[in-house]
């Protein structure tokens, strides 16, 4: 993959990953759109990279169909989307329950919808609003946040991580249906970014516990993306852990108590 001249769409892209990605496909020469919920924050980026801003509520497929058409109608098609846009909790902090509270199984019905719409459910109306066009040309390409937490487990938090591992079966099941068609699908598995979202969650426990910048982040997508690679790892020690997940999975299980014992509340 050669960015290059090519029309990528980002959503969640008024800051954080979803900025810094935005950044630095412009400096590889993409066609940059940027979409987030937060009009002044997309606004504030596009004009930053001087492209196309459009904002977009990804829980609403309507505009994730009004985004792709806004795109395909400025600059001719979509060469690349990237579903980034993302939460943690579906919910905002009290500032009193304690963090690992938050994101028990018993968190309210309405945080549970809240995570699930927009961190699968936008992957899936992105997908329906794009691949026509890009099924047709026989080319194009999906990129999806998946994290970290839908290969292995986020601590203290169950909507999320059941969520990201269903964000990695929808990927794994485009890369399957679709890849002999032309369509290149990537899963972006970031194991912890210093972005307002986490940081906001955790306090600066990951910021000291091996999360990378916005920007290396970026980069190591970009390298994924060149290759083509399904997953994307920002953090070189996830396969580790992943294949020992898959090696003994009970053996896994219990260091992951133990890890869960320690963990900050």
């Amino acid at each position: 993959m050669d960015l290059r001249d090519k029309v990528v769409v980002v959503t969640g892209g008024a800051r954080g990953m979803g900025a810094a990605m935005s950044r630095r496909f412009a400096t590889e020469g993409a066609t940059v759109v940027v979409s987030d919920i937060d009009p002044p924050g997309t606004m504030r980026v596009a004009d930053e990279l001087g492209c196309l801003g459009h904002p977009c509520d990804v829980r609403v497929e309507d505009q994730v169909i009004d985004l792709v058409d806004a795109t395909t109608r400025e600059h001719g098609r979509v060469d690349v989307f990237v579903s980034n846009a993302g939460v943690l909790w579906g919910e905002p902090w009290d500032g009193t329950t304690p963090l690992q509270e938050r994101g028990n199984p018993w968190a309210s019905n309405a945080a549970w919808q809240e995570v699930w719409e927009v961190n699968v459910m936008q992957q899936v109306y992105a997908a329906r609003a794009v691949l026509p066009q890009m099924l047709e040309r026989g080319e194009g390409y999906l990129v999806q946040n998946a994290s970290a937490g839908g290969l292995l487990t986020a601590l203290g938090n169950a909507p999320y991580t059941a969520v990201k591992h269903a964000a990695v079966g929808l990927t794994e099941w485009l890369a399957i249906h679709y890849g002999d068609a032309g369509i290149k699908v990537s899963c972006i598995v970031a194991e912890g970014v210093q972005t307002d979202m986490l940081r906001g969650a955790q306090g600066e426990w990951f910021a000291v516990a091996g999360a990378v910048t916005p920007e290396d982040a970026a980069q190591s997508i970009v390298d994924g993306m060149r290759k083509e690679e399904f997953l994307i790892l920002t953090h070189p020690n996830v396969p580790r852990y992943f294949q020992g997940k898959a090696a003994d999975h009970d053996a896994w299980l219990v260091k992951m108590r133990r890890l869960h014992a320690k963990t900050p509340r």
